[in-house]
């Protein structure tokens, strides 16, 4: 069978394809009811080739699949349960139709895993190179929302899974591309295997489709949460500034994945430099009550407690483990 392509099918015929063999129907607008019982969130994001993604070694079904991890991961850091899902892309001459349909497989095997209800999807050319503009829905249930505590001094610090490590897998990929191009040799391929899990970690990070539900089942609300998507350094900052209050980060308690300091010496990076600004890790960050310690390690064990609020007077600071509290800083911030 003759390989389909954009000139043979048009814009129309090529969306309507794509949706073949998914749960979700083209065409239709983006809504749903609410009946009184929920807040709407919406969050979008846009990525660019060259800026935020490299085609060289981004697989392009992992890219659709990232692309809507990042949207849903803000909506859960707002405990909100995904609804609705809206994709633009913009397409340069260098892609056919067989490379978008890769894309568009990932981003429906994520919007599957995380339960949205509707996809939408347009198509429209682009000069220069792959343009993914995604903007998502979700609701939030009246009752969660309500039962939102204050934040206090000493609540704690959570984070969903290791750090540091999208950065790493990023710089070896990086790496890679230069020997790569380097060599002149088209049909060489890098040797990866060491460090799969932190390659992976950048390309196809994951959230737990269930981590509100289990939240509310276990009736632990957060009062803060954040996706930590530009560094840990970043979110704290912005917990800081939203919360009124102070926050201590421990060194010694920030989960990292394992070979993360063995690379770390490869590439002369320092894996806590990584996970406090290196950024794409897409990890959650609430601030849990105090008193809800015991029920959340027990009911939430993938998380890491790593620090706690504290007075508004400590600021954003780190511990490191002989007790130096040091500034955090982060990236595009003014610190005045």
């Amino acid at each position: 069978m003759a390989e389909e392509t954009f000139s043979d099918l048009g814009r129309v015929e090529a969306i309507t394809k794509l949706y073949e063999g998914t749960p979700y129907r083209p065409f239709q607008s983006s809504w749903f009811e609410t009946s009184g019982k929920g807040y709407i969130t919406t969050q979008s994001r846009t990525f660019i080739e060259g800026v935020d993604f490299d085609l060289v070694y981004f697989p392009l079904k992992h890219l659709g699949y990232k692309c809507v991890t990042a949207v849903t991961g803000e909506l859960y850091a707002e405990l909100s349960h995904p609804r609705t899902l809206d994709l633009r892309l913009g397409i340069s001459s260098k892609l056919d139709f067989k490379h978008i349909r890769e894309v568009w497989d990932g981003v429906v095997t994520a919007a599957r895993e995380h339960g949205f209800k509707q996809v939408g999807l347009d198509l429209t050319p682009s000069p220069n190179g792959l343009v993914i503009s995604v903007s998502a829905t979700g609701e939030t249930s009246l009752l969660t929302a309500k039962r939102r505590p204050a934040a206090k001094s000493m609540d704690l610090i959570c984070v969903s899974d290791n750090l540091g490590g999208a950065y790493m897998g990023f710089q070896i990929l990086e790496k890679e591309k230069r020997a790569f191009e380097k060599s002149g040799d088209a049909k060489a391929q890098p040797d990866l295997e060491n460090y799969r899990h932190l390659v992976g970690a950048y390309l196809k990070p994951s959230i737990n489709p269930q981590t509100i539900r289990l939240l509310e089942d276990a009736e632990i609300i957060p009062s803060y949460g954040y996706l930590v998507s530009r560094g840990l350094a970043d979110a704290v900052r912005r917990l800081v500034r939203d919360s009124g209050l102070g926050a201590k980060i421990y060194v010694n308690k920030l989960p990292f994945a394992g070979k993360t300091f063995d690379l770390g010496r490869e590439l002369d990076i320092d894996p806590i430099s990584a996970a406090l600004n290196g950024g794409e890790d897409y990890r959650l960050l609430f601030t849990i009550p105090i008193g809800k310690h015991d029920k959340f390690r027990h009911d939430f064990q993938t998380f890491d407690i790593i620090g706690h609020l504290a007075k508004p007077e400590v600021g954003a600071s780190v511990v490191t483990p002989d007790g130096v509290e040091l500034p955090i800083k982060a990236q595009g911030w003014n610190n005045e």
